[in-house]
């Protein structure tokens, strides 16, 4: 007989007979039954067995303002009543996606003053590789189609953006990546870094991206993706070398360049965007997560002008989306950078919240267990590791600690061998105490499960 409360069970019978939830393994799901999420507030979840559980992930990397934000249900309420849809085809627009673009554009890096809206970042991505071959195309160089993106990156699961990042185990399932998108390794010193020092690691990383350019020819080369930092990936934060270097050659070459800020953009660097954090100077962005908090679906691709002088003059983009500057998702993404904007919260990131969880994840550093703990912004990762000085790991520790901070009231995700954690832009720093708290208690009981 099971000790879980009846509407648990018929929730998870549900599950098991109806939903097909990403990413999952799903006998295995139906087996051990999904945990049932019921309500939240600020940094906090509650399941259907009345657990209370510190969100470190911030949902999937988005709940930039915490859980709860009333002025973000009322945004939406409003719209809602006075229009709640319509599609910005055939020559029309509605006020919450146009003030939405200039709000964008106001904190977006100079430069950048257009916005194409989508559902979602994988939208976005979809968008970006339409956008690039279209341009290139009225350029008068239509053979610049191929686009290069990184190992392990991430850019989402559609076709496109599954294509574009670079998860082998997507591109195993439904023969990806697709023609015309090739890879180069990705700047993880800490996996794959070796006897190198780090800055001789993120050179070396840089200049692989000109080797391929090379590779395939700058004629045929359109554009080079990659996320600031790698967050699907494991929290990848590059050398310091890295991205000088990758500058460096982006100016040497006719290519262009899109930053995928889907995870890192609005605030999670302690920047609006972490290519203001890294001085980048991308020819398109990709945004969603934090455009409107998680709480309602919403992306889009932020368009430097030079770009747009372009595409204005090449009639018809045949690309778009039904719920394309969606009214709704457009009034609760002007509230939510609002907020962000008049409470000060990217700054406090910066100032408070961001060099507090550093000093206290460092901490971990003497842990048995942790071979490195790596952070920036509201983005950390600890890698689990048998031997700090080989690096040799422990297989499947990171999916034990992972359950183990499940069991103690905490979300911590794990990738490979690391955990990581990107917790709401809002959390205190009593709330990140606690969570490296339970962090610790985790780890302990991680390495005594291992040895056992």
């Amino acid at each position: 007989m099971s000790d879980k409360n009846p509407q648990t069970l018929a929730w998870q019978g549900l599950s098991a007979e109806h939903h097909l939830a990403p990413f999952s393994d799903y006998q295995q799901l139906k087996d051990k039954g999904p945990r049932i999420i019921t309500k939240a507030q600020g940094v906090y979840l509650w399941d259907s067995e009345g657990n209370k559980i510190l969100d470190g992930m911030a949902g999937l990397w988005c709940v930039a303002v915490g859980y709860g934000r009333e002025e973000l249900v009322a945004a939406a309420s409003r719209q809602m009543r006075e229009l709640p849809y319509y599609n910005l085809f055939f020559q029309t627009a509605h006020p919450p996606a146009l003030e939405l673009a200039k709000a964008i554009a106001d904190i977006a890096p100079d430069g950048m003053n257009h916005v194409f809206f989508t559902g979602s970042g994988s939208e976005g991505n979809d968008t970006v590789l339409r956008l690039v071959r279209h341009y290139w195309a009225l350029k008068g160089q239509p053979s610049k189609k191929v686009i290069i993106g990184r190992v392990n990156g991430y850019h989402g699961s559609t076709v496109a953006g599954a294509s574009l990042g670079g998860m082998s185990g997507m591109h195993e399932q439904g023969d990806l990546p697709i023609p015309g998108i090739v890879h180069i390794p990705q700047p993880y010193w800490f996996g794959e870094g070796g006897d190198l020092p780090p800055d001789e690691f993120g050179v070396w990383a840089a200049e692989q991206l000109e080797k391929k350019i090379l590779e395939v020819g700058e004629a045929n080369v359109a554009a080079f993706i990659a996320e600031p930092i790698q967050g699907a990936g494991g929290v990848i934060i590059p050398p310091a070398s890295y991205w000088p270097k990758i500058k460096e050659i982006l100016d040497r070459y006719d290519i262009l360049f899109v930053a995928d800020e889907v995870i890192c953009g609005f605030g999670r660097t302690g920047e609006w965007f972490a290519s203001d954090y890294y001085r980048l100077k991308p020819d398109l962005m990709t945004i969603a997560k934090g455009l409107t908090s998680g709480y309602i679906p919403m992306g889009g691709v932020i368009v430097r002008d030079e770009v747009v002088k372009v595409i204005n003059q090449g009639g018809d983009f045949n690309h778009g989306f039904t719920y394309s500057g969606h009214p709704v998702a457009a009034a609760v993404a002007l509230e939510n950078i609002r907020i962000l904007r008049e409470e000060g919260i990217v700054d406090e990131v910066k100032t408070r919240a961001a060099p507090y969880l550093q000093k206290r994840l460092l901490e971990l550093q003497d842990h048995p267990l942790v071979g490195e703990v790596r952070s920036l912004g509201l983005l950390g990762a600890v890698e689990l590791v048998k031997d700090k000085v080989s690096r040799e790991r422990y297989p499947g520790a990171a999916m034990i600690c992972r359950q183990f901070c499940f069991d103690n009231g905490l979300v911590m995700r794990a990738v490979g061998e690391t955990m990581i954690i990107a917790p709401p832009l809002v959390i205190s720093c009593a709330e990140i105490d606690e969570l490296l708290a339970t962090a610790r208690k985790c780890l302990d009981l991680t390495l005594e499960a291992v040895q056992g």
